[in-house]
């Protein structure tokens, strides 16, 4: 079987799961065509349309890639209130990176009490830019050590919980 043949199998079985209402089959095919793979061209808008569907279907994944395209009009014009949004809706369901994105926007909103707030969450659910972005803001003197801390102890936390003796055996071994 051909690289072309895997391509259009892989796209095949995706199909089959949109057309069962599939939001995370709909989120990949989204990528796929914002990314440009499996052998589709590049199409930033067929992506926000995808993204979109994904969304309305359930996806945090695809309501994190809506927010951040409205955010930074990123194949959309941009509209931070609708970016901020679709992070808000994925981050009240646990998307860690949506939670990122949130702090990014209070920092830039200079709401510095909320922008510690949900990087302190992301940081506590294993996000190391975002303790970055705390460390970055205790040099800063807009954190204090004590939030810095917190947020490193919380990182280091949720890494030491997805440490198991199966995962780093298969580690080791490679």
């Amino acid at each position: 079987m051909t690289s072309k043949d895997n391509c259009a199998s892989t796209l095949a079985m995706v199909q089959k799961r949109i057309d069962a209402g599939d939001a995370d089959a709909v989120e990949f095919l989204a990528c796929t065509y914002y990314y440009g793979g499996y052998g589709l061209e590049k199409d930033v808008q067929r992506a926000i349309e995808l993204w979109t569907e994904a969304a309305e279907l359930g996806s945090i994944d695809a309501h994190y890639e809506l927010g951040r395209s409205y955010y930074y009009g990123d194949g959309v014009e941009q509209d931070q209130v609708k970016g901020v949004g679709h992070w808000q809706h994925a981050a009240m369901e646990g998307h860690v990176d949506s939670r990122y994105g949130l702090g990014l926007a209070e920092y830039n909103a200079r709401n510095y009490h909320l922008a510690i707030k949900h990087l302190l969450i992301s940081a506590k659910m294993g996000s190391e830019t975002s303790v970055d972005m705390i460390k970055r803001m205790f040099s800063d003197r807009i954190a204090t050590k004590v939030q810095y801390a917190e947020a490193l102890k919380g990182y280091q936390d949720a890494v030491e919980e997805t440490k198991s003796h199966q995962r780093e055996e298969a580690i080791r071994r490679g």
